[in-house]
């Protein structure tokens, strides 16, 4: 299929205009920066993932911290990552010459810097090239006052508890500074290169990095992106995606602690001017569990334990949580900001509400992923083993209770995903004690409720009318979600396999699948939903029709860098949503393996 040429850009384009697949992300393991097309990165938060943003441009395009860098006169331009690298290219081309701009999250020999790096190489790859830089402080949303002070020739700057530096080399001329940020410039030729970067931290005394430290540090970085792809253990159709969502999915492991969190953004709309819009910067038990399933796929055992150690860590504490702050702690409730949003899409939010809700799905889940990293051939600690009954018991108490189900929605229910959750966990329970993971002494109580919870689903969650589970008793709304049950093996077969017919005859548009009945109308189609659709066909072992729809929604995804965001409007083909989207990443990671991956 042949895209449209991307149209020309004029310097100073507002970054907040560009569709979301004209972004790239680029991280550290502790923060991810978002990057346009357009040379401007619209978004970062310094130091962490969850911090305050010191860029926020994405959410407010005329008052928001940035930190653009682009030709003087008008451009075309093209994102590539480095071949199994998160360092990011940005091919600017011109009338007067061609130019590259390399952005990198540095890190050391030694892993991740004691700061926040972040470097942009220049080269002019032909001809001579003008640019010009602008780096404008963020104000927390007008919490904070940032302040600059000139120390030869650095700009040293002041944003709430961050400190940070903007560092250049010296053929980089500074035209303007203030206390909201500097503007600089340069005039290159063909073989020159530059570099401008910043390097910040939060309540944090400072090192000096020099220029030339930097520098080397940006191809330092990729040689680490690179090793790491190296051990990713898949090399059949489609490997350039697959290789792409698992370096997409590294970029949201907040090293710290192992957590996973879902998006690097907050607020990014699920339908322009709509209302859903939420903070993803947290780490659902759900979204974790599915991605150590596919880094235990993909053969990164590091990965996978330091995320699983960290989450029966945190349910070991705190019970059955669906979601933590990335160092652990309760997710904080929302609070409103007056930011604009993108494309005039608010409310802009901090904070989630899932943070105080329960779901049956958190025992389903985790105990997914204890089984799987046992059929690893990996091992359990007893302390593990203790939260996870503690787990299985109290699923066993509470399945028959109302929840707010894996979507999160205000009404509290009967959810049929929920229940068969409620079994998986029971399920898997039984596996592991049955392989001498767990003691033995819940199994009678537990094969007992497990089987209840199935008959359970069957009478009360079956419409004959629409020959299919639903999604909840009594209504015959239909449930994208209920396509996972095929993967956890849920008994009835036959009538998981008509589900299946049913959500793709109703709940799709071309390639793409809505999460729910009635969901078109105030969003997007989700994307991991037609992966797992993928799945759930391959699954079965219709694997021509997996093949067919895999090649159709990755054939029709928007012409990007490779991110996926968490939806996709079926009309225009942009993404809506936040971005990277683990689960997006991750469902593709699992259609692939499941249609063409030997077990």
């Amino acid at each position: 299929m042949r895209r449209a040429q991307k149209p020309l850009f004029q310097p100073a384009q507002a970054a907040a205009n560009l569709p979301l697949s004209d972004y790239a992300a680029i991280g550290d393991g502790r923060s991810v920066a978002i990057i346009g097309r357009d040379g401007t990165i619209a978004w970062w938060c310094v130091p962490n993932l969850d911090s305050h943003p010191l860029l926020d441009r994405l959410l407010d395009d005329k008052a928001g911290g940035c930190f653009s860098l682009q030709p003087t006169s008008a451009f075309q331009a093209v994102q590539k990552y480095r071949r199994d690298s998160n360092v990011l290219e940005t091919t600017f081309t011109t009338e007067s010459g061609v130019l590259r701009v390399t952005d990198s999250m540095n890190s050391s020999l030694a892993g991740r810097l004691p700061w926040s790096e972040l470097a942009r190489r220049i080269e002019v790859l032909s001809g001579a090239v003008s640019i010009q830089f602008k780096f404008v402080c963020g104000t927390h949303c007008d919490t904070v006052s940032p302040w600059l002070e000139a120390i030869s020739d650095v700009a040293i700057f002041h944003v709430g508890h961050v400190l940070g530096m903007l560092r250049r080399s010296p053929n980089i001329s500074i035209l303007e500074e203030g206390d909201c940020g500097v503007i600089g410039e340069a005039a290159l030729i063909k073989g020159e290169t530059a570099l401008v970067a910043i390097v910040a931290g939060e309540n944090q005394p400072l090192g000096f990095p020099t220029i030339e430290d930097i520098n080397s540090r940006i191809d330092l970085s990729d040689h680490a992106w690179r090793t790491w792809s190296d051990g990713l253990k898949y090399d059949g159709p489609h490997v350039d995606f697959v290789r792409r969502s698992a370096l997409a999915l590294k970029l949201l492991l907040f090293s710290p602690s192992g957590a996973i969190a879902a998006a690097a953004t907050t607020s990014l709309p699920e339908k322009i001017g709509g209302k859903k819009n939420y903070d993803y910067r947290y780490a659902w038990v759900r979204d974790a569990s599915y991605t150590i399933h596919a880094f235990l796929w993909l053969g990164q055992i590091p990965e996978s334990q330091a995320a699983l150690a960290w989450l029966l860590r945190r349910l070991g504490d705190t019970g059955s949580r669906v979601c933590f702050s990335l160092d652990g702690q309760p997710v904080p409730p929302i609070v409103s900001s007056d930011l604009p949003g993108y494309r005039e899409s608010r409310p802009v939010v901090t904070g989630n509400l899932a943070g105080s809700q329960h779901q049956h799905g958190i025992y389903g889940d985790i105990f997914e992923a204890v089984f799987e990293f046992t059929k690893s051939g990996n091992v359990l600690d007893r302390q593990s083993a203790t939260t996870l009954m503690t787990l299985a018991d109290e699923c066993a108490d509470r399945w028959h209770e109302k929840d707010s189900g894996m979507w999160e929605l205000e009404q509290l229910q009967h959810y049929t995903m929920s229940k068969i959750s409620a079994w998986q966990a029971l399920d898997r329970a039984l596996q592991l004690a049955d392989r001498g993971h767990l003691p033995a002494t819940g199994v009678p109580r537990w094969s007992r409720e497990r089987d209840r919870i199935a008959q359970w689903i069957d009478q009360h969650c079956w419409s004959e009318e629409e020959a299919a589970y639903t999604l909840y008793p009594g209504t015959r709304q239909l449930d994208s979600s209920l396509m996972l049950a095929i993967r956890f093996g849920f008994p009835n077969k036959e009538r998981l396999i008509s589900t299946l017919h049913a959500i793709r005859k109703k709940l799709s548009h071309g390639p793409w699948v809505y999460r729910y009945s009635g969901a078109e109308k105030e969003e997007g189609a989700f994307i991991a939903c037609t992966f797992w659709l993928v799945e759930a066909y391959a699954t079965i072992n219709r694997r021509d029709e997996a093949i067919e729809m895999l090649d159709a929604a990755l054939l029709n995804l928007p012409e990007s860098s490779g991110l996926l965001a968490e939806m996709i409007d079926v009309k225009s083909g942009y993404f809506l949503g936040n971005l990277p989207q683990g689960l997006s990443h991750l469902a593709l990671i699992h259609a692939v393996l499941a249609t063409y991956a030997e077990h």
